[in-house]
C-alpha cells in the first residue's frame, strides 16, 4: 500500500504513515463524545476530546496545560468536563464455554 501523501510504500494494515505522520485509509474518529475506560491518565477527558477530534493525545494534553496555565480556563473546564463527559461503557465478554445455538 502507498501513503496518499508522500508516495512512500507502508505496510498494508498501517493506520498512520510511518514517513509522514498522516491518517491513512477509513479510520473513523468516535461518534459520541466519552471518556474511555483504557489509557486515560487522570479522568480520561483530554483523551476522549482526541478520539472526538481524530487528534493525538498528547497534542491535546499539551493544549490543554497550555490553556490552564495561561488563561486559567483549563482548571475550571477540566472538572466541569470530567463531571459532564459521560463514561464508555462497559465492553462486557461472552462466558466462556457457551455457544450461540439458533433455535
Amino acid at each position: 500500500m502507498y501513503c496518499n501523501y508522500c508516495g512512500k510504500v507502508i505496510q498494508d494494515d498501517a493506520n498512520v504513515c510511518a514517513y509522514c505522520g498522516k491518517r491513512i485509509g477509513a479510520t473513523i474518529a468516535r461518534k459520541r463524545l466519552v471518556r474511555p475506560r483504557q489509557g486515560r491518565k487522570i479522568a480520561g477527558v483530554c483523551m476522549g476530546l482526541a478520539e472526538y477530534f481524530d487528534l493525538d493525545v498528547s497534542l491535546m494534553r499539551l493544549i490543554w496545560v497550555i490553556v490552564a496555565v495561561m488563561t486559567g480556563v483549563g482548571l475550571l473546564a477540566y472538572p466541569i468536563a470530567w463531571i459532564v463527559m459521560p463514561e464508555e461503557p462497559l465492553m462486557l465478554s461472552a462466558p466462556a464455554g457457551q455457544q450461540a445455538t439458533n433455535p
